[in-house]
Formats: C-alpha cells, structure tokens, sequence
C-alpha cells in the first residue's frame, strides 16, 4: 500500500535543488541529478554525473507534491531516459553528444546482430577521452520506437529473410518511429553553446537542427562489423539514409 504521511522536512531539502522543471508544450520533463556515478569503462573508471527524466502531465514548480505522488504510480512498468555527463558539459567550448536509443540485447546482452553495444561504449569512451560531453539513453526507443517484444518477433522475421526495415513494416510498424524532442529539451536545458554529435543518423542532426541546436560538427561512428551484423549495417546505409564512413561494411 501507499504511504500518505507527510514527507520529512530533511528529506525534501536534500531533494528539491536536485530537480528541474523543463517546460514542454502542455506537459513537463522532471529532470533529477547531477548524482555522482563512476562507470567502469574498458580498463578505467570514468567519473559521471548521471541524470534521469519523467515525462508528466502536471506542470508544477511544488516538487513535494510530484515525489508524493511516485510511490502510487508504477514507475518500474515504464521506461524512463536518462543521460550521462562527464566534465564541465555546461561551459566547455567543446563537448561531445551522443543520443543512444536503448538496445537491450545489444546494450545488455552485448548481442552482435546490431552494433548498438559497441557504439554505446565507444561513445562513453570517446567523451571520456574528449574531456567533456554527455551520452543520452534513450527509453521507448527499442527496435527504432517498436518495443522489446515487437522487436523479438521482428528478429523471427529476420532469421527467415527479412531485412530489419521489412520487418519492422511487416509488423504494422514504421521503419522509424524514434522522437528525439523530450532529449532535445533536455540538451537545452544543460548546455546552450554549440555541439559536436556522435551519430550515423541524419534523422538525429535533422532533429536537433529542427530544434535551434547549433551543431558543430558530427563525428561518425562505424565499427565492431561482422558477419553477424553486416546486413544490418548494410540495410541502415541502404534503406535508412545511415550516412556511410570509413568503419562500415569495409573489407
């Protein structure tokens, strides 16, 4: 059952400075952090500052009343984004970004039929050597915006000749349903001067682009390709406008 005693005192003054309220349209973004979160990354431990959002539909400044209410509404049911900081993303001249879309067998599993594992970890590492930037994890974006469970009977269709973009279609989906916007706004709110992206995707540079962010460059990357992922990588660049670099699909 839900607790309804009054929140302590100690526990709101601890909490408060540590959430913001990021206004979007008719909703809010509740953005909590920065909390501290050394990442064991390859052969070293990289220190972070991890944040984590909640979309809402009540707009509210009284962060009290939205903590009461968390404890009646199951959170764990759904998926919710976060972003990892490292160094002073706010005022460096130069910072790295990277908008990652949650892969659970990729990210997780470390599976090898996509390269989503190996880029998540090369982007961490790639801010990390950079010396400031922020990697955002994306929720609701499995299988390009399909869902875990349709994703596996997506899988089943590509073990039986399907590429990922039939797939997806066959399934009654788009290719790409992914909205960048919420992590956008986001970005807004913890740093305004210009960006450099890790992405393949120019669906992502258009996004920001669309939105006022003032890109400085991208930085590609390709990598970890095999004969488990090849068609994949393949079918991006062929079918989803995937820009083609130096690291993919080459012998």
């Amino acid at each position: 059952m839900t607790a309804t005693k009054s929140m302590d005192p100690k526990v709101l003054n601890i909490l408060k400075d540590k959430v913001k309220l990021i206004e979007a349209n008719e909703k809010a973004i509740y953005l909590v952090g920065p909390i501290n979160l050394p990442v064991r990354l390859f052969d070293e431990t990289v220190q972070f500052k991890w944040y984590c959002w909640l979309n809402c539909k009540e707009v509210t400044d009284d962060f009290e009343r939205i903590i009461e209410k968390l404890s009646s509404v199951n959170l764990a049911e759904f998926q919710q984004s976060s972003v990892l900081v490292h160094g002073d993303f706010e005022h460096a001249d130069e910072a790295l970004i990277r908008l990652h879309s949650i892969c659970h067998t990729g990210d997780i599993f470390g599976s090898k039929r996509c390269d989503c594992g190996f880029q998540l970890k090369t982007a961490m590492k790639a801010i990390a050597d950079h010396g400031t930037g922020a990697l955002f994890y994306l929720a609701n974006h499995e299988g390009r915006g399909i869902g875990l469970f349709s994703k596996a009977l997506a899988y089943i269709l590509q073990e039986n000749g399907f590429d990922t973009v039939d797939a997806n279609l066959q399934l009654g989906f788009v290719d790409d349903s992914r909205d960048y916007s919420d992590a956008i706004r986001v970005l807004k709110a913890l740093r305004t001067k210009p960006v450099k992206v890790m992405t393949n995707n120019p669906k992502k540079l258009a996004a920001l682009k669309k939105a006022g962010m003032n890109i400085a460059d991208r930085v590609e990357l390709w990598g970890d390709v095999s004969e488990y992922n090849e068609k994949y990588l393949q079918t991006k660049i062929a079918r989803s406008g995937h820009l083609e670099g130096e690291g993919c699909c080459n012998d």
